[in-house]
């Protein structure tokens, strides 16, 4: 497997001997490091060569840091990389207005706290953009990274989505949308949790993905079923419920009969040998879920396949 790139941290400090020591203890974490001795030079470096990280040496003279740093804030692209600032241990800071850093470290430098925040501050960065913002749940990064380290184990992948969502979402409203995509967040995230534990992620819209042991698979898609279905209950009047359904402008934009909400679920299980490779995680869970919505109301079907042959079907 291909090895993921070191992060690149920008170090920016006047005194050469600290930025050489510095480096070199970074280094020899694994980090790429690039020390910019001139602040002029900064942004330039910036803007060829993004980093992941910058940590800005105030102890020693540093002209120009905090405009350099306000700049870097104000661009929407480059903002969120985490800043880290160094200062002499007698600095007294009232306020940080001026000083837009995520942490900070106090001389003399202590190398292992100096990891453990880096460490922190990158692996909170990632997290605040993978996951998506209406669930809270990891987005597409973490999702592809948990199917290619299930791949072969006795996990199962259950894409799981809603059912007739996009009508519902047009005729009620979207907050009423995004509290049903909240809903199914929690009822997914809560029941994996109490089940044993396992990975939930957000793809976007009303799809979701969660993985399990494949023992545990139909239990815990079937739970969820069943938690969906009962709230439902609670988003329709009566009159909808006994009709099964409510009139709405369907995908072709003509009014119809819109049954009511139900999801519908895919189970791959990764040591299959329908599996072959990640991608095919995707197909065989699209086959699946066109079965699952064939079914009147919420369901789940899982690929029992033990040998692949042209022209396989689940």
């Amino acid at each position: 497997m291909p090895t993921r790139p070191k992060p690149r941290i920008a170090l920016i400090s006047s005194d050469q001997a600290a930025a050489t020591l510095l480096q070199l203890r970074l280094q020899s974490k694994g980090y790429q490091v690039a020390v910019v001795e001139k602040i002029v030079a900064a942004l330039g470096a910036f803007y060829s060569d993004p980093p992941d990280l910058i940590i800005v040496d105030f102890s020693a003279p540093c002209t120009g840091c905090r405009e350099m740093l306000m700049t870097v804030r104000s661009d929407s692209f480059f903002s969120p990389i985490p800043i880290i600032g160094i200062f002499p241990l007698t600095a007294e800071q009232e306020s940080w207005d001026d000083f837009p850093l995520d942490d900070f470290i106090t001389l003399p430098v202590n190398f292992s706290e100096l990891f453990s925040r880096i460490t922190l501050s990158l692996t909170r960065i990632k997290r605040i953009f993978d996951n998506n913002p209406l669930t809270r749940l990891p987005g597409n990064t973490s999702i592809q990274r948990a199917i290619d380290e299930s791949m072969g184990w006795p996990l199962a992948v259950c894409y799981v989505d809603i059912n007739h969502f996009k009508p519902y979402n047009d005729l009620y409203g979207f907050s009423h949308g995004d509290e049903v995509i909240r809903m199914l967040a929690r009822i997914i995230s809560n029941t994996v949790r109490e089940t044993g534990g396992g990975f939930c992620g957000h793809v976007g819209g009303d799809d979701f993905v969660l993985i399990v042991p494949r023992e545990r698979a139909e239990q815990v898609c079937g739970t969820v079923i069943t938690h969906f279905d009962q709230i439902v209950q609670t988003l329709f009047d009566e009159a909808t419920k006994q009709r099964g359904y409510y009139l709405a402008l369907n995908r072709k934009g003509e009014e119809d009969h819109i049954p009511l909400l139900a999801i519908s679920i895919a189970i791959v299980p990764m040591d299959s040998p329908a599996i072959t490779h990640a991608a095919r995680v995707a197909e065989v869970a699209a086959e699946l879920k066109k079965l699952a919505k064939q079914n009147n109301g919420s369901s789940y079907v899982i690929d029992r396949r033990t040998k692949v042959s042209c022209g396989d079907h689940p």
